[in-house]
Parts: structure tokens; sequence; C-alpha cells
């Protein structure tokens, strides 16, 4: 079994690389769910169905996120009415959220409701929220204190952000599913997910870091900095808001204490042995993903590389 940490774009490209090159049923993937929101009354889980639609064949192409060949009739008529329309939820879209909700009503928990989801969708993979209770990032700014969609979507990652936490983490627990996948895990991939935004607030739930230092497994991450840049999302101007910098260095020190290796790109080759320093081996290669191809064959990288042991420096 192979148990994928994701969010967002980056994170889905890479679960679909693996999806395609596993056997069916081998993999698992542990979504970040600190971005839900409920949206007039209906419980939004955006990072949970960027990989849902991802894996279905659904998503819409172009963004990354929702459901390709997509209308906004309903959108539109909320803003006939004079209610905001920045949070963009399409017509197919509202499907799954009124499905999400109607069974969160009836009493499933959030984990049953996604496995229920999959299984309508067809995926042959198990997808499960990092937690059923839920978390919320917040993001302050100079503006205030935003959710992470203020943030992202209605201020497109333009503001400044000052400091960030994961309100209600402390009640957070983990799913047996989770903790079942875990210990079931031959390898561990962290995806190129933004690691503030989706990767930590995964590994802040309560009692998954000490699972993951109890493995056995190999734990490899893939960067989603090329360049000194983000390929996708406010990774990148967020990273030198809070003083980290964009770079390699950076990503192996949020992960450093957990990981074997550190996938990078080609571009930033210079700074393997900065990453090696810190004890994370590094695998140089490409990481950019642009296509089924290319998502296969850094899945198949991340599957492959084997890290031998180094000391920290």
């Amino acid at each position: 079994m192979i148990v994928a940490l994701a969010g967002g774009f980056g994170g889905a490209k890479m679960a679909l690389g693996l999806y395609r090159v596993l056997s069916p049923g081998q993999l698992t993937v542990i979504v970040n769910t600190a971005d839900d929101l409920t949206w007039y009354g209906l419980r939004v889980c955006p990072d949970l169905d960027t990989v849902m639609y991802t894996l279905a064949g659904l998503v819409n192409p172009k963004n990354g996120w929702g459901v390709r060949k997509e209308s906004f009739h309903a959108l539109g008529m909320l803003g006939h009415y004079g209610e905001p329309t920045w949070f963009q939820i399409g017509d197919k879209d509202l499907g799954v959220h009124l499905l999400r909700s109607k069974l969160l009503a009836d009493g499933y928990t959030l984990t049953q409701a996604t496995q229920e989801l999959c299984r309508r969708l067809g995926i042959n993979a198990t997808v499960l929220p990092m937690c059923d209770e839920p978390v919320e990032t917040k993001i302050t700014t100079p503006e205030g204190v935003l959710s992470l969609q203020e943030y992202f979507v209605q201020r497109e990652g333009r503001v400044k952000a000052l400091s960030l936490r994961y309100d209600r983490i402390g009640n957070a627990s983990l799913s047996e599913e989770v903790v079942r996948a875990l210990h079931s895990a031959s390898r561990i991939v962290v995806c190129p997910s933004n690691p503030l935004l989706s990767v930590g607030p995964i590994l802040s739930v309560p009692g998954l870091r000490g699972i993951l230092h109890s493995l056995a497994c190999p734990i490899i991450a893939v960067s989603p900095i090329v360049g000194g840049k983000a390929i996708r999302g406010p990774l990148a101007r967020m990273l030198v808001d809070l003083g980290y910098g964009a770079t390699q260095v950076t990503i192996a020190r949020q992960y450093a204490d957990l990981v074997d290796g550190l996938i990078i790109d080609h571009q930033d080759a210079q700074e393997a042995p900065l990453v090696e320093a810190l004890g994370v081996a590094t695998l140089v290669t490409s990481t950019i993903m642009k296509g089924p191809a290319s998502w296969e064959a850094l899945a198949r990288r991340a599957l492959k590389f084997t890290p031998a042991v180094l000391p920290f420096q």
C-alpha cells in the first residue's frame, strides 16, 4: 500500500500519477481538510473534491479544480439576488456538496461520506480526509484574519501573510482508517502540495507525526518549489512573507524530522548539498508535471527513490 499526503492542484496531479502507475486498490490519499467551509449551508471540501475529481477524470483541466464543462447558473442567480459570488461553485460541483451535506446530516462521518462519494465515482483508490472534525486555516494579514478561501480565492494570495494557524486542530483526531492506512504503508509520499496550507494541517493532526516517526517504510517528499517559484498558487510569496525564503532548504526544513528523501527539480540542483546537510537525501530530476506522461514519470521516481541514510550535520 502506498500512502500519499496531498492537497491542492499539485497534490492531486501527483496522486493521479501514483493512481495510474499502481495496481488498483494500492493507493490511499490522505487529504487536507483545513480549507473546508460551509457555503450557504452546504459543506464544501475543496481539496477532497479536487483529488476526487482528478482521480475520477472529471476535473476541469484548465483550472485544476472544479468539474470540466461546468456552468454557473446557480451562482449567477445568487448574484442576481445581490449575494457575493467570489467563491465560485459550479452547477455540477454543487451536486457533490448537496450529497455530502445530506450524508453528513444522515449521520455519516466525513470519512464515511468521502468513501461513499468515491464509490459512486468509481474511484479504485482510498481517499481519506485527514480527520473528521472541522479544522480551519486562518491567515493573519494587514487586512485582518482571513480564512484560507478569503486569502487564496477572494484576495488571490496578493495580501501579505503575517502568520497562520490551524483553528481547532487540537480537537482533531485520527480516524481508524487513517491509522490503519499509515501502518499498512510500504511507502509514504508527501505530494508537491503547499507545505504550509495543505501538508501542514495534515501533519498537525494530533498523533500523526508520532505514527510517521514510528514507521520503518521510506517517506519521500516532492518539493512544490522550482527555481524559487511555486508552480501554482501563493506558496512562494507566503514563504517570503513569513520569513522562510522560497528555497529547497526551506522545504527540507519543513519535513526534515520526518522524511528520508526530497525530490527537487533540475533547476535547483545547486541546493542539493544544502538539503543533504540537513540529513535529507535528494533526488534531482524533473518535477514539473505538464501532462499524463510527466505525472506518471514523477510518480515512478517517487516510488523507486530509496535514499541512503544520511547523518544530520
